[in-house]
């Protein structure tokens, strides 16, 4: 078990949700522009073959239909001069003319194209093919048919270079814009993650201020934005938990007046009544037996309002601060069985440990463990045993009852003033000795911390520095 009353607040960090939250905006504007990108480009590339693929076809069936007039002189024609009829200078253009029989005859020899299979097959059953191949690593549309009325098959060889060349620009004209769509939302981004989470930067430094006890803390509140609704929402907060946390400064100075006014109110009757009570109980064996049991029970409620009266002046002095530390040092397995010996525990708690060495000081330690060895007496209704040890710099006291233990619910306010748990942990005491251990313990340097299980005991554990410079944090 682990108690920790000065824990520092951690600096809230919005860094990796920013950054993930540019990331998002560029990914989606990323994933939006290249999507928008690759289809325009498909469409312009679809467009632009399809019109290519027009056009050629055009041109082809008018090229053919010319070679129907042509076709009975072509046997007679030179096949070289025939193909040249076709070919238009400057319009790369090439042309291939195959009779059955006879060897193909290109326009241009040089470049000899070869002839998809597909498209003569689709030729030789008297329909226009087309494909579209590379030759010399450049693009080609290849349509072929058959000239009418004749046995002449004609393939027209149309340089699709320039779309090609088009295709590219407009490739790299679109990679340039999507690499630019993508640098402006990461710039776009960062703006907007900056402008957006620097209110919550702002929000959270406010709040740890606060947290430290800066009440007056506030936030701008000038936007008409949902943030300046948020600002003015936590401003109102911030306001209404300093007037609350004022109000209860101010029930807490009255509650700690009242507790030592009271104190000192009762001290000078009380002391009196402890007096007369010590002088009926010189007296009780010469009462009548009818009175005796009534003075014991006077003479014990005195008592016991003394040790009340006692509690609430410590109280008050601890809220005071009048409480100075006369440190020595202590050997502390001694201490303890002096303790338990002079209040006439000894029958009743077991002592066992090393002997401890430490510097601190003994009214404030016989008060502590005093206080935790009785109340582990009234409430354990065992045998307690206290064990002593130590732990490098830090020296340790378990106390340990054998009695129902104490409840879950109950467990964080057992250290509280005035607290007193269920019927299991009830008794005649004033629900403050375990708050003035702990005070005590802090002003050592220490702590008390509470192990227990509901059926099985409790543990209480007194960690203390060997050296009064060196606080420590309890661990059980």
């Amino acid at each position: 078990m682990i108690r920790d009353h000065a824990r520092p607040s951690r600096p809230i960090r919005s860094v990796s949700f920013r950054r993930r939250l540019i990331v998002a905006y560029v990914l989606v504007a990323a994933l939006s522009a290249g999507v928008l990108a690759i289809a325009s480009y498909l469409l312009v590339r679809d467009a632009r073959l399809t019109d290519s693929l027009h056009a050629s076809a055009f041109v082809a069936r008018v090229d053919l239909n010319l070679a129907q007039d042509l076709a009975p002189n072509a046997q007679t024609l030179a096949p070289g001069g025939f193909v040249q009829s076709y070919e238009r200078e400057g319009s790369g253009t090439h042309v291939v003319l195959i009779f059955p029989g006879r060897a193909p005859v290109a326009s241009d020899p040089r470049v000899n194209p070869p002839i998809p299979g597909p498209v003569i097959r689709l030729v030789d059953t008297g329909q226009l093919g087309y494909a579209r191949i590379a030759v010399g690593g450049r693009p080609f549309l290849v349509v072929g048919g058959r000239a009418p009325g004749s046995s002449a098959r004609l393939y027209f060889f149309f340089s699709e270079q320039q779309i090609a060349s088009d295709l590219a620009q407009l490739r790299n004209a679109l990679a340039a814009a999507w690499v630019g769509v993508v640098a402006l939302a990461l710039l776009v981004g960062w703006v907007l993650a900056r402008r957006t989470l620097d209110p919550v930067a702002r929000a959270s430094q406010a709040a740890r201020q606060i947290a430290g006890g800066e009440l007056g803390t506030r936030l701008p509140d000038k936007s008409r934005d949902e943030f300046g609704a948020w600002a003015r929402a936590f401003n109102d907060m911030a306001d209404a938990l300093e007037a609350k946390i004022a109000a209860l400064s101010v029930a807490q100075e009255r509650e700690r007046r009242f507790t030592s006014d009271v104190a000192h109110e009762l001290r000078t009757p009380v002391t009196a009544l402890v007096a007369e009570a010590s002088v009926l109980a010189d007296q009780v064996a010469h009462l009548p037996a009818g009175a005796r049991r009534p003075t014991e029970l006077l003479i014990a409620d005195v008592r016991r309002l003394r040790t009340l009266v006692e509690d609430l002046m410590e109280v008050s002095r601890l809220d005071a601060g009048s409480e100075p530390v006369m440190a020595e040092r202590v050997e502390l397995r001694e201490f303890v069985a002096n303790l338990v010996r002079v209040r006439g525990w000894a029958a009743q708690v077991a002592l066992a440990g090393e002997p401890v060495s430490l510097t601190a000081d003994p009214r404030r330690l016989e008060r502590i463990i005093g206080n935790l060895v009785g109340n582990a007496l009234e409430h354990g209704r065992r045998d307690v045993q206290v064990r002593i040890g130590s732990e490098g710099e830090v020296a340790h006291v378990d106390v340990a009852d054998r009695g129902q233990g104490i409840a879950a619910a109950d467990v964080p306010h057992v250290f509280e003033r005035f607290y007193k748990a269920d019927s299991a942990r009830t008794g005649p005491g004033s629900g403050l000795g375990l708050a003035i251990a702990l005070e005590n313990a802090r002003l050592l340097g220490g702590d008390i911390s509470l192990s227990t299980e509901a059926g099985h005991g409790s543990l209480f554990r007194l960690v203390l520095p060997l050296h009064p410079d060196q606080p420590i944090v309890s661990k059980l």
